[in-house]
């Protein structure tokens, strides 16, 4: 019974269905255990708060995948563009007169629900969606330099810029991920060339006139700075050195009581700690299986614009998440990007939950057109064997 729902509603690459849930229900439990002195600071210790507050939004972003999984995935070539008119004006609203938190204006309150949320989420999944439907539809004349690549290298340049005015880390990793993209959609060399000059470009505008310049200068100072090392780096290192080979045990980190943002930003180290090496091990792993699937996706649709989709978005999770892991080992300077569909948020969950959506969208599609074919040619041998 069980099974036969599954197959009716869960449709696309089943080993994505699995990933997501496995890293959803970790997020619940990692969670729940690193928000404890939060709630004792916020919620008079009703520890509760944030776990039913969590575990709502994990199962709206799965809803949310579920639901962009049952959407034919070329109907996001017309939305894109929709899409990321709308996230123009929604940034620039958050860059000049959002809710300022931790010294940056990303998020834009919403009236009514008093709830905040991040328009560079929505930009980020609007522009890989956009670049994958320019692409596609520009095969054929992909050195048209006037008709097919200034309008995409002006929307990247735009786009990032204008994410990078507050949050120069989730700019230079949507950069990054375009510049792969093109890549991908045989773009010519002279061409990225032309397209990292672009990044550079809105960078030094964003580096000038942001929010973000003088935290930018002062963690990479920090992060190669010989003798000090930031508070947070230094918390984040012990969490890892006291998680040893199997851990503490699931809720039993002592340092999510020192460790800044331990639910968010340094989520990866409260897993280490409770789960050990074992356990840090198996979440990238699970996050390399996450990408390999989707670029399997990618290779296996029949239509350009599917391939260049669940490229993109994959490509995007996954180097997130990698950069997220990155951070709380030592590896690159502090950032601040969540780990996907592992750290607390709202937005963030959301539309990761989306983004994974379109991408099983892609899948299914796939799968669909594969059975209907097996299916035709069944019918066709059994028409000829008749005859």
């Amino acid at each position: 019974m069980i099974k036969v729902w599954i197959d009716k509603n869960l449709k696309g690459d089943p080993v994505i269905w699995g990933i997501v849930l496995a890293l959803s229900i970790l997020s619940i439990l990692v969670v729940y255990s690193a928000t404890g002195t939060l709630a004792y600071r916020y919620m008079e210790g009703n520890t509760e708060h944030y776990l039913f507050r969590h575990g709502l939004l994990v199962l709206l972003s799965l809803v949310a995948m579920w639901g962009a999984h049952k959407i034919d995935y070329r109907y996001y070539a017309r939305l894109s563009r929709f899409a990321l008119w709308l996230s123009v004006p929604l940034l620039l609203f958050a860059w000049q007169f959002g809710t300022n938190l931790n010294d940056a204006s990303r998020w834009i309150t919403i009236p009514l629900i008093n709830k905040t949320f991040q328009p560079s989420d929505l930009a980020q999944l609007a522009l890989i969606s956009h670049l994958a439907a320019m692409l596609s539809k520009r095969q054929l004349n992909i050195d048209d330099f006037k008709a097919t690549l200034i309008p995409m290298l002006m929307w990247v340049g735009v786009i990032c810029g204008l994410i990078a005015m507050t949050n120069m880390s989730t700019a230079a990793l949507l950069f990054f991920t375009c510049m792969v993209l093109f890549f991908i959609g045989r773009v010519p060399i002279k061409y990225l060339v032309m397209l990292f000059f672009v990044g550079i470009l809105a960078g030094a505008i964003a580096f000038s006139i942001g929010q973000r310049g003088d935290t930018v200068v002062s963690r990479f100072n920090d992060f190669f700075s010989p003798t000090e090392v930031p508070y947070q780096a230094q918390q984040s290192y012990i969490a890892i050195a006291k998680g040893g080979l199997i851990g503490s045990g699931p809720g039993q980190s002592e340092t999510k009581d020192f460790l800044p943002h331990p639910y968010s930003d340094f989520i990866f180290s409260i897993i280490i700690e409770e789960y050990g090496m074992i356990g840090g091990s198996i979440v990238i792993l699970l996050y390399v299986a996450l990408l390999y699937r989707g670029m399997k996706t990618s290779t296996q649709s029949n239509k350009a614009f599917g391939g260049l989709l669940s490229a993109g978005l994959s490509i995007a999770l996954v180097m997130q998440a990698m950069t997220n892991i990155c951070v709380s080992v030592g590896l690159i300077p502090i950032t601040g990007l969540p780990l996907p569909l592992v750290s607390m948020g709202g937005t963030s969950l959301l539309f990761t939950g989306i983004s994974l959506g379109i991408i099983l969208s892609v899948s299914r599609g796939e799968i669909e057109e594969l059975n209907a074919s097996a299916g035709r040619s069944n019918e066709f041998k059994k028409v000829a064997s008749a005859a």
